[in-house]
C-alpha cells in the first residue's frame, strides 16, 4: 500500500479520536454501516472498489494501517452457490485468508474494539425453530465452513490481546434494493411473475441492516463494551406469505385476483428434477430453503447488549 494512503489514515485518525477501518464499505451492509457510522466516527473504508479510502484486495494483500481506534470487518463472499473448484475456493480466500490478512495488518496498531459480521449459515440449518448461540456449528457449505474459520481467528485473535469484540450472527437483512433472494422476490413481485410456494407459510428470520448499525455505534461508544457471540434478528420472524403482502403494500401493487402458486408436494418434485438437470432454476436445497421455516433466537443479545430493534416488515 502507498505512502499516500498510509499518511491519509494518520490524518484521518487525528482529526477525530475515534477513527474506524471498515471493510466490505461497498457492500450491501457495509454501504448501510458506513453511511450511519460516519456521523460519529471518521470511517476509513478499505476494499477493492475505488471509492474507498484504502484500495486494497484482503484475499491477496495484508494493507497497511495505521492509528485506526475500531476494526469493523464486514467484507465477505457471498449470494452465490457455488458450482466449481474455483468458486468453492473462492469463499476461504475472501472469508478467511481475508480475514488473516486484517489481522495481520491490525495486530501492532492501537485497536481497542473489533466486530466482526458473521452468518447464521454457520449452525447449518435449513429447517429448527429459535436456534440459539449455543447451537453446534454445523454448517458443511463452504460459506459456512469459511465463516466459521473467520470467527475462530477474530475471536483469538482479540482474546489473546484482550481486545472487546463483538462477533454478529446476521440472517436476512432487509434495507433498501436488497440484493440476493429477497432483490429476487421483489423484482418477481414487480414484474408480475411471483409464484408463491407451498403456500408461503415458512418462516426466517431477518434484521434491518440500519438496526445493526445502530447497535454497532452503541456498543463502540459504550463505556464499557461487553464480548461475545450474538445472533440478530427482528424478533418477528416473517413468512414468505408475510413478505408478499409487505412489498406489495410498499410497492401500492394490490393483491392479484389470481396468484400462481406451487403446492408443496409439487415444489419438492421440482427441486429433485433440478438435482439431475444442472440447468434447472431450482434443485432441492432451494426448495427446502423456501419450504422450511428456520428462526433463530436473539434473546442473548437483548440481554446482554440492550438489542431492542423494529420488525422487518414495517420498516425495511
Amino acid at each position: 500500500m502507498t505512502d499516500s494512503l498510509t499518511n491519509i489514515t494518520r490524518l484521518l485518525s487525528a482529526v477525530l479520536p475515534h477513527s474506524l477501518l471498515l471493510t466490505g464499505a461497498s457492500g450491501f451492509l457495509g454501504r448501510i454501516l458506513n453511511s450511519h457510522l460516519a456521523g460519529n466516527f471518521k470511517v476509513v473504508s478499505l476494499g477493492r472498489d475505488t471509492s474507498c479510502d484504502v484500495r486494497c484486495d484482503l484475499s491477496r494483500e495484508v494493507p497497511v494501517i495505521r492509528d485506526i481506534s475500531f476494526v469493523i470487518h464486514a467484507a465477505g463472499k457471498a449470494h452465490i452457490y457455488p458450482r466449481t473448484r474455483e468458486e468453492i475456493n473462492s469463499f476461504y480466500e475472501v472469508n478467511v485468508s481475508g480475514t488473516i490478512h486484517l489481522l495481520e495488518a491490525i495486530k501492532n496498531n492501537n485497536t481497542s474494539r473489533m466486530v466482526f459480521i458473521s452468518s447464521v449459515s454457520v449452525y447449518g440449518l435449513d429447517e429448527g425453530s429459535m436456534i440459539d448461540e449455543n447451537f453446534p456449528l454445523a454448517g458443511v457449505s463452504p460459506y459456512a465452513q469459511s465463516k466459521i474459520q473467520a470467527e475462530q481467528l477474530v475471536r483469538s485473535f482479540c482474546e489473546e490481546r484482550s481486545i472487546p469484540y463483538l462477533i454478529l450472527r446476521i440472517p436476512l437483512v432487509a434495507g433498501p434494493e436488497p440484493p440476493g433472494n429477497l432483490g429476487k422476490m421483489i423484482n418477481a413481485i414487480s414484474r408480475g411473475s411471483y409464484v408463491r410456494v407451498a403456500g408461503g407459510t415458512a418462516r426466517k428470520s431477518a434484521v434491518l441492516g440500519i438496526d445493526v448499525a445502530l447497535l454497532i455505534d452503541s456498543w463502540l461508544l459504550s463505556a464499557k463494551a461487553s464480548s461475545g457471540i450474538f445472533n440478530l434478528t427482528d424478533g418477528v420472524h416473517p413468512s414468505f406469505f408475510e413478505w408478499e403482502l409487505a412489498i406489495r403494500r410498499k410497492m401500492n401493487s394490490k393483491q392479484p385476483a389470481w396468484q400462481p402458486a406451487v403446492p408443496g408436494w409439487l415444489a419438492d418434485f421440482l427441486g429433485k428434477l433440478g438435482d439431475i438437470l444442472p440447468f434447472f432454476p431450482v434443485n432441492s436445497n432451494t426448495i427446502v430453503k423456501m419450504t422450511r421455516s428456520c428462526t433463530f433466537s436473539d434473546e442473548q443479545a437483548r440481554k446482554v447488549l440492550g438489542w431492542n430493534p423494529r420488525p422487518v416488515l414495517d420498516n425495511f
